[in-house]
């Protein structure tokens, strides 16, 4: 079989046999493929697309080219279950939907990124808890996810290893957009994660990596119906990136937030509503509950008694961080230097949000990478950030800053970020459609 073929016969419209896909995966992994046949393959892909067969294929093609996680020899009392999510800004959801499913009765081994772009990632925010390990070796790993049903890392062992290189090429040729590679990147790690159920948290809005609602929702139906055909009972939700969807936007302040939400502190609205929803529909997938009104009450009860919280303080603890950081957080966590509110210079009331600039200025602030290898500083960024809706009576956040010059560029950039209009604006819906 020859590369070049597989390449014209995509680049004529032509369907690919799994046999075909499975050749051309294989030779990613082992590089007997070229960076410029990857290339020109995935530039095929995005403008003739793929049938659904086809990019099911793929996705258990990539699957196949590494090792496999199993929890049969672990005799779990539960299923296995995880949550994926397309990125935002303030979205620390990860944080506290795996402990309160665990609190319900499921096993969450949930292999996170770090921050792409100008949203965050989840093992950006869990690294800013001193101590805490989120590249485990396997031992630990399955150890935490059996004592405390859930383990929050990085991606483990060789994964997929052929989606690795495959993405490496993609973000070099204008190709990451296609949503049949997308899919299939971001299912390939989680059918070799030995998942039972997925729900899939798909962004739309300013913030989003994909900004309209109608490619955000072919992307959520993508992964449904190719995750379905891996085996993995899948549900996805559109859910809105017009605006911070906590309080905090940083990594040190959004696991600030996480533990305020755990503890019931402090619970944003919006946030809440997007916990809630995602941890409805798995623990549905799950059979962890009959109904959306019991599942509902399961994670009432999870965070009224206290045992996620306690759960999240148990897997943080077992992986390296403090054991009395549920207690101490305020004084643990790392804080910046210069912490201040910036006020706005318009009146009236919130009627826009550059939620992308938002996170672009977490970015530049340090809390985010310019460069893969770029160290960030975990306690920098944006909190009680200003949402839609609200007057110009109040700041616009309080920036979380390394020095006053990088508090000074921030303010400026934040003020530009926040339009204004004369009338009060009602906000989107936080939760645009479940897609079941």
């Amino acid at each position: 079989m020859l590369p070049q073929e597989i390449i014209r016969r995509k680049r004529d419209g032509l369907h690919l046999s799994d046999q075909e896909i499975r050749f051309f995966a294989n030779g990613i992994a082992d590089n007997s493929i070229s960076e410029g046949q990857i290339a020109a393959f995935a530039m095929a892909v995005f403008f003739q697309d793929m049938s659904a067969d086809e990019c099911t294929s793929l996705t258990l093609a990539m699957r196949d080219t590494g090792d496999m996680l199993t929890w049969q020899d672990e005799n779990l009392p539960g299923p296995i279950v995880d949550k994926h999510s397309t990125g935002g800004v303030g979205d620390s959801v990860s944080l506290m939907l795996g402990p309160m499913i665990a609190a319900c009765g499921g096993f969450v081994p949930m292999i996170s990124g770090r921050g792409l772009g100008h949203t965050g990632g989840t093992l950006d925010k869990l690294d800013s808890i001193p101590g805490y390990n989120s590249t485990p070796d396997n031992s630990l790993f399955r150890k935490t996810v059996r004592d405390c049903g859930v383990a929050i890392i990085g991606q483990t062992g060789n994964l997929a290893p052929a989606d690795k290189r495959f993405y490496a090429t993609r973000d070099i040729t204008a190709t990451v957009e296609s949503i049949p590679l997308i899919t299939a990147s971001i299912l390939s790690k989680k059918c070799a994660a030995g998942l039972d159920c997925l729900v899939m948290d798909v962004k739309t809005g300013s913030g989003a990596f994909m900004p309209t609602e109608d490619t955000s929702r072919d992307l959520a139906l993508s992964i449904r119906d190719v995750a379905n055909a891996a085996g993995i009972k899948t549900t996805a939700l559109l859910t809105d990136m017009n605006q911070c969807l906590g309080y905090n936007a940083g990594n040190a302040l959004e696991v600030h937030e996480a533990i305020e939400f755990l503890t019931g502190k402090r619970q944003c609205s919006r946030l809440k509503q997007v916990v809630f929803a995602l941890c409805t529909e798995l623990l549905l997938l799950a059979q962890l509950a009959e109904s959306r009104d019991a599942a509902m009450a399961k994670l009432d009860a999870a965070l009224n008694s206290g045992k996620a919280a306690e759960i999240f303080g148990k897997m943080t603890s077992l992986l390296g961080g403090p054991a009395d950081l549920l207690a101490n957080y305020q004084t643990l966590l790392p804080k910046a230097p210069v912490i201040r509110s910036v006020f706005p210079e318009a009146k009236g009331y919130v009627s826009h949000i550059d939620t992308r600039s938002l996170g672009l200025i977490v970015v530049e602030l340090g809390g985010g990478r310019k460069r893969a290898d770029q160290s960030i500083d975990p306690s920098v960024g944006l909190e009680h950030v200003i949402s839609i809706g609200d007057s110009s009576d109040q700041p616009l956040a309080t920036i979380h800053a390394r020095d006053e010059a990088a508090w000074q560029q921030a303010a400026d950039s934040l003020k530009t970020s926040v339009t204004f209009a004369d009338s009060p604006t009602s906000a989107p819906a936080v939760i645009h459609e479940i897609i079941c």
